[in-house]
C-alpha cells in the first residue's frame, strides 16, 4: 500500500543523511589515511549487508564468489579509494559537486553499454553539466587558472566513471542485491586490510576512527540506501520523490561552509546549479534498477 507521508519522511531522511557525507569524508580524512577510513567503513557496511542478506538465505545459493569479487573490487575498493583520494586533495565544495556528475557519465556510458541512442537532448544536457563543472572549478576567478590539485580533479572525474560503470554492470547481475552487496563487501574487507598493512598501517582503534568509519559505512554505503529504497516502495509517485535527491548537494554545500569552515564561493553554487540543470536535461537511462544517489 502507498503511504505518501511516510515516503516523504523516508526520502527526506535519506537526503539529509547523504548531504552530510562530504563533510564526514573531510573530517575523517583529517585523522585517517584514505585506505584506513575506507577499511573501517567497509567493515561496518559489510556487517550491515550481511545482517540484511542472512534472513534471505545468504550465503547458501546466493554466494557467488566470482561475481562478488568483481563487484567488490569496483565497489567499495577502487571507487572509494579514488573518491577519497580526490577528497583528500580538493576542497569539499569541489569534490562533492564533481562527483555528483556521475549521473551524466551514466547517460554517456549507457550508449555503448545498453545500446541507447545519444539524443540531441542528452548531448545538450551533457554539455550543460560539464559547463557547470568548469564554472565550479573556477573557484570564483575567471582571470587566472585556479590553484587546485588537478590530479585531484582527475580523480574526482574518474570516480564518476567508475561509479557509473559499476551500476551499469550491476544491471546484468541476477544475484539478489543484498546478497551481492554482502558478498562484495565481505570480500573487500581483507583486501583493504591488506592494503592498510602494506601502506599506512591498520587504523588505530579510537572514538574518532569508529565515528568516521560509521559515518562512511552506515550513512554513505549502508542504511541510507535502505531508507531511499523504502521511500520509493511506499510512494505511488517515484518521480516526485526522486526529485528530492537534488536537495542533497545544496544542503551539503551549506554544511561544508558551516562545519568545515570552507569559504563557499558563489561559483560553487552557480556551478552546482548548472550541473543539476544538466542532469535534468540529460535524464536517466531507461532502466528501473539504477540508483537515485
Amino acid at each position: 500500500m502507498h503511504d505518501e507521508q511516510k515516503a516523504l519522511v523516508y526520502g527526506l531522511t535519506a537526503v539529509l543523511a547523504w548531504s552530510t557525507v562530504a563533510t564526514g569524508f573531510k573530517l575523517g580524512l583529517a585523522v585517517l589515511e584514505p585506505v584506513q577510513l575506507l577499511f573501517v567503513g567497509t567493515c561496518i557496511s559489510a556487517f550491515v549487508f550481511v545482517t540484511m542478506a542472512a534472513p534471505r538465505g545468504w550465503p547458501g545459493r546466493h554466494l557467488n564468489l566470482r561475481e562478488g569479487a568483481l563487484f567488490g573490487l569496483l565497489n567499495p575498493v577502487v571507487y572509494y579509494l579514488v573518491l577519497f583520494e580526490a577528497y583528500d586533495r580538493l576542497p569539499a565544495q569541489i569534490a562533492q559537486p564533481v562527483n555528483y556528475t556521475w549521473a551524466i557519465m551514466l547517460a554517456v556510458l549507457a550508449v555503448p553499454v545498453l545500446g541507447q541512442r545519444l539524443s540531441g537532448r542528452m548531448i545538450t544536457g551533457i554539455v550543460i553539466g560539464y559547463l557547470g563543472v568548469l564554472v565550479l572549478l573556477s573557484q570564483g576567478r575567471f582571470d587566472a587558472i585556479p590553484q587546485l590539485s588537478w590530479p585531484g580533479v582527475l580523480l574526482a572525474i574518474g570516480s564518476t566513471l567508475i561509479w557509473a560503470g559499476y551500476w551499469l554492470a550491476s544491471i546484468r547481475s541476477t544475484t539478489e542485491p543484498s546478497a551481492l552487496m554482502a558478498t562484495s563487501f565481505c570480500l573487500a574487507v581483507p583486501v583493504l586490510g591488506g592494503l592498510c598493512v602494506a601502506g599506512p598501517g591498520l587504523p588505530p582503534l579510537s572514538r574518532d576512527t569508529l565515528l568516521y568509519g560509521a559515518w562512511v559505512g552506515l550513512i554513505e554505503m549502508g542504511i541510507t540506501f535502505l531508507l531511499w529504497a523504502r521511500a520509493l516502495k511506499l510512494t505511488a509517485h517515484a518521480g516526485r520523490i526522486g526529485q528530492l535527491i537534488f536537495l542533497s548537494p545544496f544542503l551539503s554545500l551549506l554544511l561544508i561552509g558551516a562545519v568545515l569552515g570552507e569559504t563557499v564561493h558563489l561559483t560553487s553554487w552557480l556551478g552546482l546549479g548548472i550541473i543539476v540543470v544538466g542532469l535534468l536535461v540529460t535524464g536517466r537511462p531507461k532502466t528501473s534498477t539504477l540508483p537515485e544517489r
